[in-house]
């Protein structure tokens, strides 16, 4: 089975930067994307980052809120995931998540069907 694990979250004041990691394991098809997400208390899940194998650096997502302030990247031979969350504002406080599906060629494209395995989460609290 496909398991993921995100850690680095934390309390932080506005301004300052975090970085979380997304520990994976147990891919057993060739390609896939990996997409970071957060929930907010009281809303909705967000997409925040997404990236996949097969585009690699070269195909990366963002939402609009993050875009300029948060990079995703990505050690696809070790599993590892990351995303560099600098200038922090209040409204990024959530839970923050890592997820995953296969991305059957489509790159970074994927992403837009969602996640089909999802770790837990990571809180993430920026103060003002």
């Amino acid at each position: 089975d496909v398991q993921l694990q995100a850690s680095g979250g934390g309390l932080v004041q506005a301004g300052k930067s975090l970085r979380l990691s997304c520990a994976a394991s147990g891919f057993t098809f060739n390609a896939y994307a990996i997409g970071w997400f957060r929930q907010a208390p009281g809303k909705e899940r967000e997409g925040v980052s997404c990236t996949s194998s097969t585009d690699g650096d070269g195909g990366t997502w963002y939402g609009d809120s993050v875009k300029g302030r948060f990079t995703i990247s990505s050690d696809f031979t070790k599993n590892m995931f990351y995303l560099e969350m600098n200038s922090l504002k209040p409204e990024d406080t959530a839970v923050y998540y890592c997820g995953s599906r296969p991305d059957y060629g489509l790159g970074v494209s994927s992403c837009y069907y969602g996640m089909n395995y999802w770790g837990k989460g990571t809180l993430v609290t920026v103060s003002s």
